[in-house]
């Protein structure tokens, strides 16, 4: 029997395991599909305190794993795949290798993965061209066109690491106005490779015959007419699927994200379970915000663990 288990191994989740592990819980932390979250996969951070000059993704989340590892946090790199949730435990978690835990309290930290757009063609070209992390894959497309899908922070950031590979790059945006913040956008502006191309979906990606990307079908949303656009590269940053699916019949959610019934705590609907990161927070989603919420969730599930004596 674990004390505590807490899933996932973003920002929320390692943030957790570091209080946690400081007030001796000894938690195990279950790595899942993608360890270290999303910002592993993510290029320079700007905006996480500490780092005046800025910090890799990658190398912010592997600090923040050795510093819990530190004070005694325990990775194990498991999937869970099903719970069983009881109001006040014990909680019992299957894994994907069908092994079962049971912990007096849990954490869910599961974050979110990337959106995509849905076509058959998308599918077929991914990994082929097509590509939701411009980090892992960008320089393998240099010197020819790229087009980006998007028009939040995620797909400027993108857009503009992409033009140190691309000849140039375009990003395609449904409505005739970025969500991005403004500094993104002006650095987006400001860069003469980028290309905005607006009021605009990609209803297919080309070609799956040659099995490469060579371009795109766009389609206008306000007169309907088609145009294709030749480029080499796909890059899909339409915003995240918070990863909830094994706890969707087990907490109480809404659109997929964890509902925090009290908005000041991280438990859940379900009592010894607290839940913290992307996949309670559909406002925010940023690193500092989540890393927050993970160290509210840990002290929450010290102080819960405490009052029930376990």
């Amino acid at each position: 029997m674990e004390t505590l288990v807490i899933i996932g191994t973003g920002p929320a989740g390692l943030t957790a395991a570091l209080y946690a592990a400081r007030a001796q819980l000894e938690p195990l932390v279950l790595a899942g599909s993608v360890p270290g979250g999303q910002l592993t996969q993510t290029t320079e951070v700007e905006n996480y305190p500490g780092f005046p000059e800025g910090i890799q993704g990658f190398d912010l989340m592997e600090a923040l794993q050795r510093q819990a590892e530190r004070f005694g946090a325990r990775l194990q790199n498991a999937i869970v795949t099903a719970v069983d949730f009881k109001p006040g435990g014990p909680q019992r978690l299957t894994l994907s290798d069908d092994s079962t835990l049971e912990t007096k309290a849990v954490i869910i930290a599961t974050g979110a993965r990337p959106r995509w757009l849905g076509l058959p063609s998308e599918d077929a070209l991914r990994n082929k061209g097509v590509s939701s992390c411009a980090t892992c894959d960008g320089a393998f497309f240099r010197g020819v066109p790229i087009v980006v899908v998007g028009g939040g922070d995620s797909a400027l950031e993108e857009a503009l690491f992409l033009t140190r590979f691309g000849s140039k790059v375009m990003v395609v945006h449904r409505r005739d106005a970025l969500r991005a913040s403004k500094v993104m956008i002006q650095r987006a502006e400001e860069n003469p490779k980028i290309e905005f191309i607006w009021n605009s979906v990609v209803t297919d990606v080309l070609d799956v015959t040659q099995d490469k990307v060579t371009g795109v079908v766009l389609k206008d949303v306000k007169t309907g007419a088609e145009s294709r656009r030749e480029c080499g590269a796909v890059f899909v940053a339409i915003g995240h699927i918070p990863n909830t699916e094994p706890f969707e019949s087990q907490v109480q959610t809404e659109g997929g994200y964890i509902v925090l019934p009290d908005p000041g705590r991280s438990q859940t609907s379900v009592e010894g379970v607290f839940a913290a990161g992307d996949c309670a927070d559909h406002v925010y989603r940023q690193a500092v915000t989540a890393a927050g919420m993970g160290c509210r969730a840990a002290i929450d599930a010290e102080r819960w663990l405490i009052q029930k004596g376990l």
